[in-house]
């Protein structure tokens, strides 16, 4: 099905790479000890009541990536990934400066948003540039 040119299933499939690649990373790699201290918060200032929103990121993410693919006119699974690269330095990694600047997150946290990005974006714009 497809919704002003864009699969809606691809989105959806994308979204839910996102969302299992972020869960590998900040559930599995990392510990939430870990996590708090990179991000500057104690266990009382997270608040898990918020975690049902969860999947809306990664969904925007991929209709945003499914938005820069068709623009780009990226053609297969590695015009894609590397739009969703681009996507991931310029835009996301670019985004985590701001809770290192003007927040609590350690520099540490920079990497680990970078690859995070990196993963997420590449492997989701991998399926959105294949599944045309």
């Amino acid at each position: 099905m497809r919704v002003m040119g864009h699969n809606v299933l691809a989105i959806i499939v994308a979204a839910i790479a996102i969302y299992l690649i972020e869960f590998a990373i900040f559930a599995v790699l990392i510990t939430p000890e870990q996590y708090q201290a990179l991000v500057g918060l104690s266990a009382e200032q997270m608040h898990p009541d918020r975690m049902p929103f969860g999947p809306v990121p990664p969904l925007l993410f991929a209709i945003g990536l499914s938005l820069a693919i068709k623009w780009r006119a990226a053609v297969g699974w590695m015009g894609g990934a590397m739009t969703g690269v681009l996507m991931a330095v310029f835009i996301g990694f670019a985004a985590s400066f701001y809770p290192f600047v003007y927040g609590s997150h350690e520099a540490a946290y920079l990497a680990v948003d970078l690859g995070h990005y990196l993963a997420c974006f590449a492997a989701a714009g991998a399926i959105l540039g294949a599944w045309k």
